[in-house]
């Protein structure tokens, strides 16, 4: 998909207005759907929420920014706080909020060698220096886990404390 083409068509369909700047990707961003620069007008949008959630969610996503791009170059409110800007938001059903985004976390996985307790940690123990809480045995680092979403991170530590 040619992103520069495909915001100026929504900027048309959706605005009734022109899209005069750059539209680009901008994969560094993490937690935000998109970006509008106020100085060069130009806008940048994360790729990862294209991929996950399609071109209907994408689509909100552009009108979001370009209700911010609009607002600044009439000279109205283009914040999120501003009633313009809500205003128009809610009028071309953009999004509010991006979707979160799917994230993976690593733990690491001990064991305790005298009472076979189960310990995960975002963080390397140092098994010479520290010990299990319970019994105060020796600790053995099993292996690195991979977890998709918080909620299953959650479930499997509840599971590990027993």
């Amino acid at each position: 998909m040619e992103l520069n083409e495909f915001v100026k068509e929504v900027s048309l369909e959706d605005f009734g207005l022109a899209f005069k700047h750059k539209a680009s990707w901008n994969k560094r961003l993490r937690s935000t759907g998109g970006r509008f620069f106020p100085k060069t007008g130009h806008l940048d949008f994360n790729p990862n929420l294209y991929k996950t959630y399609g071109i209907h969610v994408f689509r909100k996503i552009v009108r979001h920014e370009l209700c911010h791009y609009h607002l600044y170059f009439a000279g109205r409110g283009y914040g999120h706080g501003d009633q313009d800007f809500k205003r128009l938001l809610k009028q071309v059903d953009g999004l509010r909020f991006t979707p979160r985004l799917p994230q993976k976390m690593v733990y690491q996985h001990y064991s305790c060698l005298t009472c076979g307790s189960s310990i995960l940690r975002k963080k390397k123990i140092n098994t010479q220096k520290f010990a299990c809480g319970k019994c105060l045995g020796r600790l053995r680092f099993e292996k690195l886990i991979e977890i998709s979403s918080e909620e299953e991170a959650v479930e499997i530590k509840k599971e590990g404390a027993g």
